[in-house]
C-alpha cells in the first residue's frame, strides 16, 4: 500500500518534448505517461512549448478551450500565453502548451537576475541556449499561476522539470514558489553528452575532466551553468540511469537522490515477431560496434 503522506496530490511535469518529437526524452514521456495517468488521472498536468503556436493544426495535442477555463483568462490577463488540451496518445494526459516566445524582448532582464541571484552564466549562450531557458521560465510562472489559482498552501504538489532545457523552471519557482516541491530529472548530462560527441572517451577518463575548462573548449558554459545549478537547487536530483547518475556527481558535484530507470509501456512495443526482431537487430548492432572498435 503507497505511503498518502508522500504521495503528492498533484504532479505537473515541464519538459521540451512534450508533445514535441525532437529526442528521446519524447518517448520515455509517452510511454510512462499511461502509469501515472492510471494513477493520478486528471492530477498529472503536462507543459511543453507551443511550436505549432502560429498553426491551427498540431499533430500531437488536442485544444479543449474547456479545461480549466477560468485560469486560462486568469493567465492571460498575467501576460501568459497558454493552450490547455490533451496530448493525442494513449493515456490522453492533461496538457498545457507554453508560448515563451513574449518573454524574448525580456531576455536580458531574465538572464541578469538570474545571474545575480544564481550566478547563472547566460553570456555566451546562443538560441539554442535562450530558447529552452526561456520556456524553463515561462513554465515556472505558469505552474506558480496555475497552482496559486486552483491549490492552497496545503496542498501537496510536486513540479518535475527534465533536463537544463527547463532547468530555468527550478529557478523560478525556489524563488517566488517554495512550497511546490521540485524534481530534476537527468537523461544525460550536457557536458558528459557533448563530450561523448566529440569523441572524448567519456566512462574512462570521467573523473579526470575539468568541468569548467571543458566547458568552455565545447562552448557549452551556460547550459552546464543552468543544468549545475537548477540540478543543485532543486529538491529532489533524479537520473534515469547509473550512468548518468555518476555524471551528475562528477560534473555537478551532487549526487543523485535516486535513479529511475527507463522502461516501455507494453503498449509500446509491436507485437508481431518482436522478440525475433529483436534478436536480428542486437546482432546487427553488435557486428556494428566490432568495426567501430
Amino acid at each position: 500500500m503507497k505511503n498518502k503522506e508522500y504521495t503528492p496530490d498533484i504532479i505537473i511535469e515541464s519538459s521540451w518534448e512534450v508533445c514535441n518529437k525532437v529526442g528521446g526524452v519524447h518517448t520515455v514521456l509517452k510511454t510512462k505517461a499511461n502509469a501515472i495517468v492510471d494513477e493520478m488521472g486528471n492530477n498529472l498536468i503536462m507543459i511543453g512549448p507551443d511550436v505549432y503556436r502560429d498553426s491551427a493544426n498540431h499533430p500531437e495535442f488536442t485544444e479543449e478551450p474547456e479545461l480549466f477555463a477560468s485560469w486560462q483568462r486568469a493567465a492571460r490577463q498575467q501576460g501568459l500565453s497558454v493552450r490547455v488540451g490533451r496530448w493525442n496518445i494513449e493515456s490522453k494526459p492533461i496538457v498545457i502548451m507554453v508560448d515563451f516566445t513574449p518573454f524574448i524582448s525580456q531576455k536580458d532582464e531574465i538572464f541578469g537576475h538570474f545571474w545575480e541571484r544564481y550566478k547563472v552564466d547566460s553570456i555566451a549562450g546562443k538560441w539554442d541556449y535562450i530558447e529552452p531557458v526561456l520556456f524553463g521560465y515561462a513554465s515556472g510562472k505558469v505552474i506558480e499561476s496555475f497552482t496559486q489559482f486552483h491549490y492552497t498552501l496545503k496542498t501537496k504538489i510536486v513540479a518535475q522539470f527534465h533536463e537544463w532545457l527547463t532547468g530555468a523552471g527550478i529557478l523560478y519557482l525556489n524563488e517566488f514558489a517554495p512550497n511546490i516541491a521540485t524534481a530534476f530529472t537527468a537523461h544525460a548530462t550536457i557536458l558528459g553528452r557533448t563530450l561523448a560527441a566529440n569523441g572524448y572517451p567519456l566512462y574512462n577518463k570521467l573523473k579526470k575532466f575539468n568541468v569548467a575548462d571543458m566547458a568552455k573548449e565545447l562552448n557549452i558554459v551556460a547550459k552546464q551553468s543552468v543544468e549545475m545549478i537548477s540540478a543543485n537547487t532543486a529538491d529532489v536530483l533524479t537520473a534515469v540511469s547509473e550512468l548518468t547518475a555518476k555524471e551528475c556527481k562528477q560534473f555537478h558535484g551532487k549526487k543523485v537522490d535516486t535513479v529511475t530507470p527507463n522502461g516501455f509501456e507494453d503498449s509500446f512495443v509491436p507485437k508481431d515477431n518482436y522478440d525475433a526482431k529483436r534478436t536480428v537487430a542486437r546482432e546487427r548492432l553488435i557486428k556494428t560496434a566490432a568495426l567501430i572498435t
